[in-house]
Protein backbone atom coordinates (compact mmCIF):
# COMPACT_ATOMS: atom_id res chain seq x y z
CA UNK A 1 0.00 0.00 0.00
CA UNK A 2 3.10 2.34 0.83
CA UNK A 3 4.33 2.53 -2.90
CA UNK A 4 0.72 2.83 -4.31
CA UNK A 5 0.52 6.14 -2.04
CA UNK A 6 3.98 7.05 -3.51
CA UNK A 7 2.80 6.45 -6.95
CA UNK A 8 -0.41 7.94 -6.94
CA UNK A 9 1.73 11.34 -5.22
CA UNK A 10 4.06 11.42 -7.65
CA UNK A 11 1.40 11.62 -10.12
CA UNK A 12 -0.25 13.61 -9.05
CA UNK A 13 2.98 16.24 -7.85
CA UNK A 14 3.81 15.39 -11.84
CA UNK A 15 0.34 16.29 -12.97
CA UNK A 16 -0.32 19.36 -10.58
CA UNK A 17 3.13 21.02 -12.23
CA UNK A 18 2.30 20.27 -15.04
CA UNK A 19 -1.24 21.58 -14.85
CA UNK A 20 0.53 24.70 -13.71
CA UNK A 21 3.43 25.27 -16.53
CA UNK A 22 0.29 25.10 -18.79
CA UNK A 23 -1.48 27.82 -17.22
CA UNK A 24 1.49 30.17 -17.66
CA UNK A 25 2.40 28.87 -21.16
CA UNK A 26 0.69 27.11 -23.44
CA UNK A 27 -3.12 26.39 -22.26
CA UNK A 28 -3.56 30.03 -20.84
CA UNK A 29 -6.36 30.37 -23.34
CA UNK A 30 -8.08 27.20 -21.96
CA UNK A 31 -7.83 28.23 -18.32
CA UNK A 32 -9.05 31.64 -19.11
CA UNK A 33 -12.39 29.60 -19.78
CA UNK A 34 -12.36 28.09 -16.12
CA UNK A 35 -12.39 31.22 -14.37
CA UNK A 36 -16.19 32.20 -13.41
CA UNK A 37 -17.75 34.67 -14.93
CA UNK A 38 -18.13 36.45 -11.80
CA UNK A 39 -14.52 36.43 -11.37
CA UNK A 40 -13.79 38.45 -14.57
CA UNK A 41 -13.49 41.86 -13.44
CA UNK A 42 -11.76 42.58 -16.75
CA UNK A 43 -9.27 40.69 -19.02
CA UNK A 44 -6.35 41.82 -17.37
CA UNK A 45 -7.32 40.48 -13.44
CA UNK A 46 -8.87 37.11 -15.47
CA UNK A 47 -5.47 36.62 -16.64
CA UNK A 48 -3.76 37.49 -13.11
CA UNK A 49 -6.06 34.58 -11.82
CA UNK A 50 -4.99 32.09 -14.15
CA UNK A 51 -1.33 33.06 -13.82
CA UNK A 52 -1.50 32.87 -9.93
CA UNK A 53 -3.43 29.76 -9.86
CA UNK A 54 -0.49 28.13 -12.01
CA UNK A 55 2.38 29.18 -9.59
CA UNK A 56 0.11 28.04 -7.16
CA UNK A 57 -0.26 24.58 -8.78
CA UNK A 58 3.53 24.46 -9.43
CA UNK A 59 4.07 25.13 -6.15
CA UNK A 60 1.88 22.69 -4.36
CA UNK A 61 2.79 20.02 -7.43
CA UNK A 62 6.35 20.05 -6.68
CA UNK A 63 5.95 20.27 -2.61
CA UNK A 64 3.70 17.39 -2.90
CA UNK A 65 7.05 15.37 -4.40
CA UNK A 66 10.07 16.63 -2.99
CA UNK A 67 9.29 17.98 0.65
CA UNK A 68 9.86 16.18 3.88
CA UNK A 69 6.67 13.46 5.02
CA UNK A 70 5.28 16.62 7.80
CA UNK A 71 5.50 19.18 5.48
CA UNK A 72 4.19 16.92 2.62
CA UNK A 73 1.01 16.50 4.24
CA UNK A 74 0.84 19.81 4.84
CA UNK A 75 1.08 20.61 1.00
CA UNK A 76 -1.62 17.78 0.51
CA UNK A 77 -4.17 19.13 2.57
CA UNK A 78 -3.82 22.46 0.70
CA UNK A 79 -3.66 20.86 -2.61
CA UNK A 80 -7.23 19.42 -1.60
CA UNK A 81 -8.29 23.49 -0.32
CA UNK A 82 -7.17 23.80 -3.60
CA UNK A 83 -9.19 21.72 -5.28
CA UNK A 84 -12.50 22.95 -3.41
CA UNK A 85 -11.42 26.45 -4.33
CA UNK A 86 -11.23 26.04 -7.89
CA UNK A 87 -14.44 23.93 -8.24
CA UNK A 88 -16.39 27.15 -8.73
CA UNK A 89 -14.82 27.18 -11.94
CA UNK A 90 -15.70 23.61 -12.78
CA UNK A 91 -19.19 24.66 -12.33
CA UNK A 92 -19.42 27.61 -14.31
CA UNK A 93 -17.74 25.79 -17.40
CA UNK A 94 -20.67 23.52 -17.10
CA UNK A 95 -23.44 25.91 -15.82
CA UNK A 96 -22.50 28.00 -19.04
CA UNK A 97 -21.30 25.39 -21.41
CA UNK A 98 -17.91 26.66 -21.93
CA UNK A 99 -15.72 24.70 -24.13
CA UNK A 100 -12.33 24.47 -22.71
CA UNK A 101 -10.09 21.30 -22.53
CA UNK A 102 -12.09 18.98 -24.96
CA UNK A 103 -15.25 18.98 -22.61
CA UNK A 104 -17.81 20.42 -25.65
CA UNK A 105 -20.83 18.48 -24.23
CA UNK A 106 -22.54 19.03 -21.03
CA UNK A 107 -22.00 15.16 -20.15
CA UNK A 108 -18.12 15.24 -20.63
CA UNK A 109 -17.92 18.80 -18.27
CA UNK A 110 -20.89 17.24 -15.70
CA UNK A 111 -18.55 14.07 -15.68
CA UNK A 112 -15.31 16.24 -14.80
CA UNK A 113 -17.43 17.38 -11.87
CA UNK A 114 -17.54 14.10 -10.35
CA UNK A 115 -13.55 13.79 -10.49
CA UNK A 116 -12.85 16.95 -8.29
CA UNK A 117 -13.77 14.70 -5.25
CA UNK A 118 -11.66 12.24 -6.44
CA UNK A 119 -8.80 14.39 -6.89
CA UNK A 120 -9.76 16.08 -3.35
CA UNK A 121 -9.61 12.17 -1.83
CA UNK A 122 -6.08 11.93 -3.92
CA UNK A 123 -4.79 14.45 -2.61
CA UNK A 124 -5.00 14.11 1.22
CA UNK A 125 -4.97 10.34 0.67
CA UNK A 126 -1.87 10.13 -0.97
CA UNK A 127 0.48 12.75 1.14
CA UNK A 128 -0.88 12.14 4.68
CA UNK A 129 -2.93 15.22 4.46
CA UNK A 130 -5.53 13.68 6.44
CA UNK A 131 -3.42 14.11 9.30
CA UNK A 132 -3.06 17.99 8.80
CA UNK A 133 -7.27 18.32 8.52
CA UNK A 134 -8.06 16.41 11.38
CA UNK A 135 -5.67 18.62 13.22
CA UNK A 136 -7.09 21.79 11.60
CA UNK A 137 -10.70 20.84 12.51
CA UNK A 138 -9.90 20.54 16.26
CA UNK A 139 -8.20 23.99 16.27
CA UNK A 140 -4.41 22.59 16.52
CA UNK A 141 -2.22 24.64 14.00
Amino acid sequence: MKYVRLIFRLLLGAFMTYAGVSHLTFARQEFVAQVPTWLQFSPGFTDFVVLASGVVEIALGLSIVFLTAKKRAIAGALLALFYVAIFPGNINQYVNHIDAFGLNTDQARLIRLFFQPVLIFLALWSTGGWKCWKRWAKGKF
